[in-house]
């Protein structure tokens, strides 16, 4: 009996990976990977240009910087269940105010509201849980849990893309419908969900002599770590990848639209999107346990680059078509630059001892630049009626932080070289 006990704890975890990937799928699935369907659709309907409409993101983003930049304090004090739950009740809270909104004062307030929500139930609390319950294979687990995303995202986008595209205010209900999907992802979580047990195998952060890459290192305080350029320069690029990235993919939908591709196709080419999108995740993951930091990181962004310039080059002609699909299935493997490589950045260049300080303060950097890309790629498109030129300039800019990474990598585990690791 006392074995089988100890072999209930032991193997919880599985549940608490399991919990944070329904959460992910949902959550992120059904609030977040839908967003750009919505851009064109409302902006239209309440009279208003998109950048104005945007706006309502870069509230939500900058919700989430600040969130985050106090994500240790939280979840040392109140433990990522209670997080959990308040992040699923303030997406709930989210989407019922934007299907009631009528004007941009609305809209910003849900957007913030949303924002708050996935700093407690997005790509930091999934970092931190599975660093609590996992001391091996964690880009692969957490590849697993944050390939939800995708999945929840292509069933999403099916079901609320003829809502939407149905005209008038029909957009309401698609918002509605996420609500309620996030509001039942609460009841498990408050059924199910666990802290870690303290001194069991999953929360030891012992680093053994010969260690594989994806495993826990101690670490370095990070009052030291903030002394190093390396922590800056690795700011500024987790930065501009959330710049161009997240302003990019909010804007792939509706440049699509403006280049005659039909709604159909363009919600057919999401899809496939959102199904590429968990294999990709996955995929990272498992790349970086086998090979390293410095190549995974290179795939995703050479890739990043790659097709935000071929998607300054669709049209409506079958070229252009293809173009599309191309994007749609390979700006996938850039988007793990904003997910999974954030927790993998923070264990990877700093350890296991600042883990949650400086996990926040990365994603909270990386949405910083999701609130300023996506106003400023919107207002290329009010100001130069295209989003062409945003698109090559996005596109140079990765190809630079591809480069710079490098080079970061490179003196992160030169200095990680130099402690002694107990």
């Amino acid at each position: 009996m006392e074995i089988k006990q100890k072999m209930k704890k032991l193997n919880y975890k599985w549940v608490i990976a399991s919990i944070c990937f329904l959460m992910i799928f949902v959550t992120l699935g059904f609030c977040s990977s839908p967003q750009s369907l919505y851009l064109d659709v409302v902006a239209s309907n309440i009279g208003v240009d998109r950048s104005l409409f945007s706006l309502n993101s870069t509230f939500r983003y900058i919700a989430t910087a600040i969130a985050n930049l106090f994500f240790g304090f939280f979840f040392r004090k109140f433990g990522a269940k209670r997080l959990m739950l308040f992040g699923i009740l303030s997406l709930g809270s989210s989407m019922l105010v934007y299907s009631l909104a009528n004007d941009l004062i609305a809209f910003y307030a849900a957007g913030t509201l949303l924002g708050v929500g996935f700093s407690f139930t997005g790509t930091t609390m999934i970092g931190c849980v599975i660093n609590r319950w996992f001391s091996k294979d964690r880009g692969k687990i957490m590849g697993a849990v944050l390939a939800a995303n995708g999945l929840g995202g292509a069933i999403a986008i099916q079901i609320l893309s003829p809502i939407i595209e149905a005209g008038g205010s029909s957009y309401k209900n698609a918002y509605f419908i996420a609500g309620a999907a996030v509001l039942l992802m609460g009841i498990l979580i408050a059924i199910f969900m666990r802290e870690a047990p303290t001194g069991t195998a999953e929360v030891s952060r012992e680093v053994p002599k010969k260690k594989k890459r994806s495993e826990s290192w101690t670490g370095i305080e990070f009052s030291r770590i903030k002394k190093t350029t390396v922590f800056y320069a690795s700011l500024v690029c987790i930065f501009l990848t959330g710049f161009c990235l997240q302003g990019i993919s909010g804007i792939a939908k509706a440049h699509m639209r403006d280049m005659g591709l039909s709604a159909a196709y363009v919600a057919f080419a999401m899809s496939f999107h959102s199904i590429s999108l968990a294999a990709f995740k996955f995929l990272t993951g498992i790349i970086y346990d086998k090979i390293g930091l410095k190549i995974t990181m290179s795939i995703c962004s050479v890739t990043a680059s790659a097709v935000m310039f071929l998607l300054a080059f669709v049209t409506s002609s079958p070229m252009g078509m293809a173009i599309a699909m191309i994007y749609s299935i390979f700006s996938s493997l850039a988007l793990p630059l904003e997910t999974i490589m954030l927790p993998i950045y923070a264990g990877d260049l700093f350890g296991d001892r600042s883990y949650e300080q400086v996990l926040g303060i990365f994603v909270s950097v990386n949405v910083a630049g999701y609130a300023i890309g996506t106003p400023a790629v919107n207002l290329c498109y009010d100001t130069l009626g295209t989003y062409k030129p945003v698109l090559i300039v996005c596109a140079a800019i990765m190809a630079v932080i591809t480069l710079v990474m490098q080079m970061i990598i490179s003196k992160a585990h030169k200095l990680r070289s130099t402690l002694s690791v107990t």
